[in-house]
């Protein structure tokens, strides 16, 4: 009898060239049991290591995937949390969204991003009808309010929802940076050493975080009884805070500014630079945030500092409680604090001794 050329691994993997590979082929291949190949796929423990080893290897040389729906069925879960995030274009954002990830991963949840920009005209529509069709057990939303509100009819019906830094609806939970107390920290710093009033390079006028920096910004230098000068705008960007900032270094009667984030506080940097004036010594600048990159600005930037991983771990938690109990929760904010981190770009005005206000946290 001659020989058959084909290698008996090769022909077993033949036979389900035709057909999805199913849990009876991997169990075939690594000699246990389907219910044992379903434990593993499940991520379920009580499998020795080395048997879940050789499953994981016979999954991926036959190319076996789970199927999610019917996963579904059995678990009552998808393990999936659906991101939805106005934009991925600040640090701010991609750390928020990087830390639900996180922290979804060590509930043993997966995440689905859709970034509502990327689906342009009519993108909130789109996103939402999309959703009907993924699989997702909760929805996380870092999106502004008013966009929730357009495409509110279009939300998975049963699905628990979180918001993130936007302003309550009264329907969800919001898991919210205390933006308000960052603010007033920033300005009173300044004021302390000091300054006289504070300029303020503000964020976008229809952002929930920006609008709730300058109300802070705004309250703390009338609870001083100080000067509110006129807020320039920029959209979060270095560029902006360059363009706006020449507005504010070609003043010599600014002092002091407080930016609502650290990358408009780079632009800043370059604009007084340009204009002959230094940091400190000249301009104190303030910026929210404290992105890893801080510590590196010349001079090191003094900033608001966000608790994104705390923010995330909030954000999970609150969705996977309302899964867990089967129905919302009560509506309501969830604060996370915000911290000062004083480096070297606040200084008192050339021949002004610091006044103290409140102590700050130094690096």
């Amino acid at each position: 009898m001659a020989e058959d050329p084909v290698p008996p691994r090769t022909r077993r993997r033949r036979s389900t060239e035709n057909r999805p590979v199913s849990m009876a082929d991997v169990a075939t291949r690594a000699g246990v049991s389907a219910q044992t190949v379903s434990r593993v796929a499940n991520g379920f423990g009580g499998v020795l290591d080395e048997t879940r080893a050789a499953v994981i290897a016979a999954m991926e040389e036959l190319g076996y995937r789970p199927n999610s729906a019917a996963r579904a069925l059995k678990l009552g879960s998808f393990r999936t949390i659906g991101v939805i995030s106005s934009t991925l274009s600040t640090i701010g954002d991609v750390r928020t969204i990087e830390a639900i990830a996180h922290s979804a991963a060590l509930e043993g949840y997966t995440t689905t991003l859709i970034p509502l920009r990327a689906q342009g005209e009519g993108g909130v529509k789109r996103v939402y009808s999309r959703l009907q069709e993924l699989a997702v057990d909760a929805l996380i939303l870092n999106i502004e309010k008013q966009l929730l509100d357009r495409a509110e009819v279009l939300v998975p019906p049963g699905v628990p929802i979180v918001l993130m830094d936007t302003s309550p609806d009264g329907m969800h939970i919001v898991v919210d940076t205390d933006q308000f107390d960052g603010a007033r920290q920033a300005t009173e710093h300044l004021l302390s050493l000091g300054h006289h009033t504070v300029r303020h390079l503000a964020g976008p006028e229809d952002s929930h975080p920006a609008q709730r920096r300058l109300e802070g910004w705004q309250r703390t230098l009338e609870d001083a009884g100080r000067p509110v000068p006129e807020p320039v705008r920029g959209d979060w960007t270095a560029q902006s805070g360059y363009e706006r900032g020449r507005i504010l270094a070609e003043d010599r009667s600014c002092t002091a500014v407080f930016c609502a984030n650290d990358q408009m506080a780079l632009g800043l940097y370059r604009a007084l630079r340009e204009a002959g004036r230094r940091v400190p010594h000249d301009v104190s600048v303030v910026g929210f945030d404290d992105t890893a990159d801080a510590i590196a600005y010349d001079p090191p930037l003094t900033s608001v500092r966000q608790d994104f991983a705390d923010a995330g771990r909030r954000a999970v938690s609150a969705a996977l409680a309302q899964l867990r109990a089967g129905e919302e929760s009560t509506p309501r904010i969830d604060v996370v604090p915000t911290d000062l981190v004083v480096r070297a770009s606040t200084a008192a005005p050339s021949g002004l001794p610091a006044m103290a206000i409140r102590p700050a946290r130094e690096e």
